[in-house]
């Protein structure tokens, strides 16, 4: 397997391979990769001739100098994990300097007021880094399809407003959350969760599925504060927010129309671990 470690090497294989007509998939990762990376990488390969897939741990859409240095990175077996799927598989694994020079700094982003919900308002600058390093990665690898999980979902939207308000020649895919068997969200920082806490955090799933049953007959508020009544009973994991938003602009929902589609979002603590979640509620 080719990895790339440079845009000077990464820019004319790309530019060669479309210039024979291949059609290139993007999966953006920061590596320590799962399943739920492989789905992505796999959605890609069904629709492209050749996928690159790049890893790197974005400093700038970290809040917490602690959550960056403790992110797991995993190069050697990410690699060995991907050659796994077969020979039109690239990795772009770039250095800080290689994406951002020396100016390792957000650029400022409006995204119609999608980064001041849920996430936004608990992770400072988060989207700015987001929309920075997706925007680079763009214009480094000009892909035609671009693939994103939904179980961010919200950055998933950004994503999307990102490529329709710059104009950015790519497809972006959203894929459906690839789960444990526990019901648990695939998720790199998994890795750092005791077998215990791993356990208990399948509980995050299952409320989100009775949240689901209780939207057909009670109103968003009243399924919102019993979701916070489960999380106060339980022993390890602590709620961070529960959100009912409209499904197309992240709006929290005040009362609910037959012609909108919401989802339920869920973040919560476990061990320190900032766990994330969301399912369509209709």
């Amino acid at each position: 397997m080719t990895i790339h470690y440079s845009q000077n090497t990464l820019k004319p294989f790309v530019n060669d391979l479309k210039s024979e007509g291949k059609k290139v998939g993007f999966v953006p990762t920061m590596g320590a990769l799962h399943k739920g990376h492989l789905s992505l990488v796999k959605n890609a390969m069904t629709d492209n001739d050749i996928v690159i897939v790049s890893i790197f741990v974005n400093p700038t859409q970290f809040d917490n100098a602690t959550d960056l240095q403790k992110y797991p990175r995993t190069l050697e077996a990410d690699v060995a994990l991907l050659k796994t799927l077969g020979n039109n598989v690239f990795v772009y694994a770039p250095s800080v300097e290689d994406i951002y020079n020396s100016d390792v700094n957000s650029e400022k982003f409006s995204f119609d007021g999608l980064e001041f919900e849920m996430e936004g308002k608990f992770r400072t600058g988060h989207f700015d880094g987001v929309g920075t390093i997706v925007k680079r990665l763009f214009e480094i690898i000009v892909p035609d399809n671009a693939y994103f999980g939904e179980k961010d979902f919200q950055q998933l939207m950004i994503v999307k407003k990102l490529a329709s308000k710059y104009k950015l020649p790519v497809n972006v895919v959203g894929c459906e959350i690839f789960r444990e068997a526990s019901g648990l969200a695939m998720s790199s920082r998994n890795q750092r969760l005791s077998k215990e806490a791993k356990e208990e955090s399948a509980f995050i799933y299952k409320t989100l599925l009775k949240a689901k049953e209780k939207f057909g007959t009670k109103s968003a508020n009243t399924v919102k504060e019993w979701v916070q009544q489960q999380f106060e009973k339980h022993p390890l994991l602590t709620l961070e927010y529960v959100e009912i938003a409209n499904s197309k602009n992240l709006k929290t929902v005040q009362r609910k129309s037959k012609n909108e589609t919401y989802r339920i979002f869920i973040a919560a603590f476990i061990e320190n671990i900032r766990l994330i979640d969301n399912i369509a509620l209709n």
